[in-house]
């Protein structure tokens, strides 16, 4: 069988060592960085340039860095808080203290995007700025984000697909190459995170911004965010099938994973919480008028 060997490169990328005590510097915490940075950055050209709005842009440059500091703390609180509702509410419940140790890992997307909505709502709501407009914004500007995420997943060697022949499976290490049941030899997989990389950062995101830049879509308040949310959850769904599900709903007979089933047909949970994103942002498209 052919596969492709993991590239060998260390989640972290440098350490140091400050009077007894290791800091590092990982690929994952700069995929935060560089995608909350390239956000305000595509947010600010886009307010700038006049000539795509309707009436006024929905901020000015002041109200966009002071918005990063919400959507920093709705994106890591709802994020973590998403991932203990959602994924694992028994074990939490168990042990409530671990909620608070992100450095274990455990974020929810679903989770992180419903906390920068709960945070949105309230910062445009107290300085009286045009919810839709300002959706549209904040949707043009997040593909890159998504990009790099996805790409820190595949770095840490986590959240890998499901088994596979295919010649571009990847031999992950660790867990991943312990638990292909049947498989004699190198276990090889999806390499689920680039498909997501692809479809949510790429694809999404060089759509929005034609749309949004070449085709006048921000004179239509709601219609890049709801194409956000609906390309969104449908990309999460399609790559679900190929992503390895998670593991506290595997059971002997539940095999595939799914959250919600009868008789073996059903939903992942990823799936699950993506089916209304795909039905808000369609309603959002359709009823979008121009401004």
């Amino acid at each position: 069988m052919s596969y492709i060997p993991f590239p060998s490169v260390s989640p972290e990328i440098f350490a140091i060592e400050v009077f007894g005590v290791t800091l590092a510097l990982r690929w994952y915490a700069l995929a935060y960085i560089v995608g909350i940075l390239l956000a305000w950055r595509i947010a600010l050209v886009t307010v700038r340039r006049l000539d795509l709005w309707t009436g006024a842009p929905p901020m000015n440059a002041d109200q966009i860095e002071r918005f990063l500091t919400w959507v920093i703390l709705g994106v890591i609180l709802g994020g973590r808080l998403g991932f203990v509702l959602f994924y694992q509410p028994g074990y939490y419940l168990e042990n409530p203290s671990h909620i608070l140790r992100v450095w274990e890992g455990g974020m929810s997307f679903h989770g992180g995007f419903l906390g920068v909505v709960t945070a949105a709502f309230l910062f445009f709501r107290s300085e009286a700025i045009p919810m839709r407009k300002a959706a549209d914004l904040m949707a043009l500007a997040t593909p890159p984000g998504l990009l790099l995420g996805r790409l820190a997943n595949f770095i840490n060697a986590e959240l890998w697909g499901r088994a596979t022949t295919m010649p571009w499976g990847v031999a992950f290490p660790g867990e991943a190459a312990q638990t292909c049941p049947g498989v004699v030899g190198i276990c090889a997989r999806h390499p689920s995170q680039l498909y997501e990389a692809a479809l949510e950062g790429l694809l999404l995101g060089g759509l929005l911004l034609w749309l949004a830049w070449r085709r006048g879509w921000l004179k239509y308040p709601g219609r890049i965010a709801g194409l956000f949310f609906a390309g969104y959850g449908l990309a999460r769904f399609v790559v679900e099938f190929f992503r390895q599900p998670d593991a506290q709903f595997v059971t002997q007979g539940n095999p595939l994973g799914l959250a919600f089933h009868l008789n073996g047909v059903g939903l992942t949970m990823g799936q699950a919480l993506s089916l209304p994103m795909i039905a808000v942002g369609l309603v959002l498209v359709l009823r979008a008028r121009p401004a």
